[in-house]
């Protein structure tokens, strides 16, 4: 028999006008939240989390599938959800990049933050008037840093 688990959260009806664009790499998800809501403000965003993150919206011809479902999954939320500030993480090591695009291990990083501050102009110019914010996060010890790009 299943159970029903009821939060405790209060919902809340009002809008934040606020996306988060970032990997789905779940060993990343609090650390990500806390960033969020902590260092950028926010109290609540519409996530699009994926593999890769941004790299959805970064033009590789390697990720063309994955491009389109994010680009129809972005552009749907900023109509709906009127968005007006876009925040954009990619992540050290992601293994969409040494995995899915076979990138030697020595250019990730260059890459990577290549792709986000693409996906950074592929978004101004899918929604005009939004504030996007790209960002960097790194493993430092047991923590997480992220760094504007």
């Amino acid at each position: 028999m299943a159970r029903t688990f009821t939060s405790s959260v209060p919902y809340e009806h009002e809008r934040i006008y606020a996306a988060a664009v970032y990997c789905s790499d779940g060993r990343l998800g609090d650390h990500v939240d806390e960033f969020l809501h902590m260092g950028l403000g926010p109290p609540r965003y519409d996530r699009v989390a994926c593999p890769g993150g941004p790299v959805g919206l970064a033009g590789r011809l390697a990720a063309y599938w994955d491009t389109k479902g994010m680009e129809e999954q972005l552009r749907f939320l900023t109509q709906v959800h009127e968005i007006r500030k876009v925040v954009l993480i990619a992540h050290e090591g992601c293994a969409y990049y040494s995995r899915r695009l076979l990138l030697p291990s020595e250019q990730l990083e260059v890459e990577q933050k290549q792709d986000v501050r693409t996906a950074a102009l592929t978004v101004r110019q899918m929604v005009s008037g939004v504030e996007v914010m790209p960002y960097w996060a790194r493993v430092e010890g047991k923590k997480v840093a992220f760094e504007g790009l």
